[in-house]
């Protein structure tokens, strides 16, 4: 079993109405890679500069993810975003991008990360996308996940990455703005006709909705108290969602296993919020992360019993 991600490994300022950090590690092959290895082998590709210290290295190593593919820019500086969360973090608002490194990046894959299982394609330009795609032909399942961004300057390329992967996730806004559709329900269906098998609807504090040609699935968020820090959320989600899925060797990529891989996806995102960045997902453990599906289990199962109804 093996699990490459190709994305954004970041510094990042926040500030939300629970406190600031001026430096933290981020970005979304990060998020992902802490998220996944819970699961399987992580490979990490993406850039990083000279000021990229010793302590984020060993964070990004976190569970033995691997980073042999990591390109260090020895004269170079590591992408950097600075953000602000208002109000009950509904808004975000983007204060600063220094995409340094990140800029130039041509992705390059070593053998052991083209021959991947799993592939997961995290928010870089869908043509880079699309180019990591073809490296990786043996790969039995394929995720990608992408932004507005790209759906406003360069949607024809997105949409020819999209129709080579077997599942996108993007958040419902998103869905919609790609579409043009009237809802993320018609947005998914409608994407589900351009190739790939399933389409996951983020919905931020809402949960999420996992749609293949089989069925539909739903599921809330976990119901934290304080949510701290939403930065990375969506990556941590698809990490969860994705590693489950590469842990499943030999097992049929159906609905089933996703409603399983999203409910270990949901799971994991929840437990990012509680902190500050990776600050969280750092010291988790399996045994929390086993009592937290439980506990979305229990929160969505019932009995049906039904009754006479009056007509």
């Amino acid at each position: 079993m093996s699990l490459t991600v190709v994305g954004s490994i970041a510094y990042d300022a926040v500030t939300t109405p629970s406190g600031s950090r001026d430096r933290m590690l981020g970005g979304a092959a990060t998020h992902f890679a802490l998220a996944a290895s819970f699961f399987d082998e992580v490979r990490v590709i993406g850039p990083v500069g000279g000021d990229f210290d010793a302590q984020s290295w060993e964070t990004l190593q976190t569970r033995g993810t691997n980073t042999d593919d990591v390109e260090l820019v020895e004269d170079g500086k590591t992408f950097f975003w600075k953000g602000e969360y208002h109000e009950n973090l509904n808004r975000r608002e983007t204060l600063e991008t220094e995409l340094n490194v990140f800029e130039s990046f041509q992705p390059k894959l070593s053998p052991a990360a083209q021959g991947c299982d799993v592939l997961f394609l995290a928010n870089i330009q869908p043509d880079l996308q699309r180019e990591v795609r073809e490296q990786c032909g043996s790969a039995r399942f394929v995720a990608m996940d992408s932004m507005d961004l790209w759906i406003n300057i360069d949607r024809d390329s997105l949409v020819q990455t999209i129709a080579g992967v077997d599942c996108l996730i993007l958040n419902d806004e998103e869905l919609e703005m790609l579409t043009g559709a009237p809802s993320f329900v018609a947005a998914a269906r409608e994407i589900l006709t351009w190739g790939p098998s399933s389409v996951v609807a983020k919905q931020g504090k809402y949960g999420a909705a996992l749609f293949t040609p089989e069925g539909y699935f739903a599921l809330p968020a976990f119901p934290i108290d304080l949510a701290i820090d939403p930065t990375g959320a969506g990556d941590t989600f698809a990490g969860g969602m994705v590693g489950y899925v590469a842990a499943h060797e030999g097992e049929a990529v159906d609905h089933d296993l996703l409603v399983r891989a999203m409910v270990y996806g949901t799971a994991m995102a929840s437990f990012n919020v509680e902190d500050f960045g990776t600050e969280r997902m750092v010291g988790l453990t399996g045994d929390e992360v086993t009592g937290r599906v439980a506990e979305l289990q229990r929160m969505t199962t019932f009995e049906h019993r039904p009754i006479g109804l009056r007509s």
